[in-house]
């Protein structure tokens, strides 16, 4: 506004989870107002089914020509395994969800290849081993190199 710096053409998408999604269900609708829902969701550090700043997420996202998703579970299950297949983090059912909504966006081309794209991934995946312990085996290992060669099989 002060022209400080040249126009930037930002889009704001959020993500919340399926089970918890009161501001993709305001975004969908068309409304400008958040209605209440009961979380019922593995990604409990964003299962707020009372947001209070929902109103400005929302107001953002419309304003900035972005988008709203909602991700089921498994979807956020995949998001995770993923994310931690090709940057090797493991991240949190929170990092699934917003692995998940990328892959959504570049498959219906809504994000471009030569187009800057920002990802918010928060939250730590040992906060949550439990969702992914079908697929993640965590080791014990010792504070010493031998312990160390033993668990890799080197």
């Amino acid at each position: 506004m002060l022209g400080l710096i040249a126009p930037v053409n930002t889009h704001m998408f959020l993500t919340q989870a399926a089970g918890c999604s009161p501001i993709v269900n305001a975004f969908e609708a068309g409304s400008l107002h958040v209605h209440p829902v009961e979380p019922n969701t593995i990604a409990k550090s964003i299962a707020i089914g009372n947001p209070a700043d929902g109103y400005y997420a929302l107001r953002i996202a419309r304003q900035s020509g972005g988008g709203a998703y909602a991700i089921a579970d498994e979807e956020a299950i995949e998001g995770i395994n993923l994310l931690a297949q090709t940057e090797g983090i493991f991240a949190e059912a929170v990092g699934g969800v917003v692995v998940a909504a990328l892959k959504k966006l570049a498959a219906s081309a809504v994000i471009k290849r030569d187009e800057l794209t920002v990802a918010v991934v928060t939250g730590a995946g040992p906060r949550t081993q439990d969702i992914v312990s079908d697929i993640v085996r965590p080791f014990a290992i010792q504070p010493n190199l031998e312990s160390f060669v033993e668990v890799l099989g080197v």
